[in-house]
């Protein structure tokens, strides 16, 4: 299940994690972000404690959206050992999010 958290500062909730962050950049108005969330629970299922999903509002942290220029809904950021290393605009199906999540979180 994707968390959620609030949280003060997104960089502490970056550097206090060994375990590869996902991140959904999303609105709640925005149809195709909730279309994601079924998907990312699929994702979240499949690949257990080995990823955390942390979805982010954009509404509530502008700021956020801003620092990491996301410019499309939905926007998902793959951030390892707090290092951003996969950005994915729009929707993409359960198996195809797996599968770009498992090249990049197995070093390829």
């Amino acid at each position: 299940m994707a968390v959620k958290k609030q949280f003060s500062n997104f960089q502490d909730l970056l550097a206090n994690t060994t375990i590869p962050v996902l991140v959904d950049f999303y609105a709640t108005w925005c149809g195709s972000c909730q279309m994601m969330s079924p998907i990312l629970e699929q994702v979240k299922a499949q690949m257990g404690n080995r990823l955390q999903v942390v979805k982010i509002n954009t509404d509530k942290y502008p700021q956020l959206a801003s620092e990491y220029q996301i410019q499309a809904l939905p926007t998902l950021v793959l951030f390892l050992n707090g290092e951003q290393v996969l950005r994915i605009k729009g929707v993409m199906k359960a198996p195809q999010l797996i599968q770009y999540l498992e090249k990049h979180l197995s070093g390829g």
